[in-house]
């Protein structure tokens, strides 16, 4: 084999990556793996798609290799075959958001209006969490908590966040985060709380980046 044909056909293999992360539902799911194991019905039900075509965008990412799939029970979950796709993921966004002035007029129409203040660095909540000075809340699904989540947060769902707001003490910051930095829900809690008095922050972006920057969590295997 020569050089050239060499450098051909590797880069073929690693243009597999690229064709399996170019549709953005994929890219939705990859995201709903970061936070922990899902079967195919709950991927298909947090995504408002059917079952038969989050099956087959699961097949592309398994065939690619960045899926993998387990059984347990009578269920089989799939996973993020490395913590690395987390990493990917955050390439792609801040590629996005450097080059493509959709995504900026996107992120000012749908996310800026809701919360135009900076968001807090993971290391500046490891802190005001080791002095007691914040209340974290965690505000995505009950099973993405279980999956894992930070050490002493609390599994608050946005949906249930009005009725929980007399628990929350008035002379701390309450810290929302969810998913990942465009997570919605981390907003939404965020403007929710302000609305009511609250002093509230969300975080710079989300579960998967905490974990994957070496931080500490608190893990429940599916079962």
């Amino acid at each position: 084999m020569s050089s050239h044909n060499f450098k051909q056909e590797i880069f073929d293999q690693f243009a597999r990556i690229g064709k399996a992360v170019s549709n953005g539902r994929r890219l939705e799911l990859l995201e709903l793996l970061a936070q922990g194991k899902h079967n195919v019905e709950t991927l298909a039900d947090m995504c408002s798609m059917s079952v038969a075509n989050t099956s087959q965008h699961l097949q592309n990412l398994r065939q690619s290799g960045l899926v993998n799939a387990s059984k347990i029970g009578q269920h089989v979950f799939y996973s993020l075959s490395s913590d690395r796709i987390v990493d990917l993921l955050a390439v792609l966004r801040e590629l996005a958001e450097d080059n493509l002035n959709e995504v900026n007029r996107l992120i000012q129409q749908y996310l800026q209006v809701k919360d135009d203040l900076e968001p807090l660095p993971r290391a500046d909540l490891v802190q005001r969490a080791e002095d007691g000075l914040v209340t974290i809340i965690d505000v995505r699904p009950g099973l993405e908590y279980d999956s894992g989540h930070i050490p002493g947060a609390i599994n608050i769902p946005l949906s249930e966040l009005d009725k929980h707001l007399s628990e929350f003490p008035t002379d701390q910051e309450i810290v929302a985060y969810c998913r990942g930095p465009y997570c919605v829900l981390a907003f939404d809690a965020v403007k929710t709380l302000r609305d009511k008095g609250f002093q509230a922050r969300r975080l710079e972006d989300g579960y998967p980046e905490w974990k994957r920057s070496g931080l500490p969590v608190e893990e429940k295997m599916p079962g």
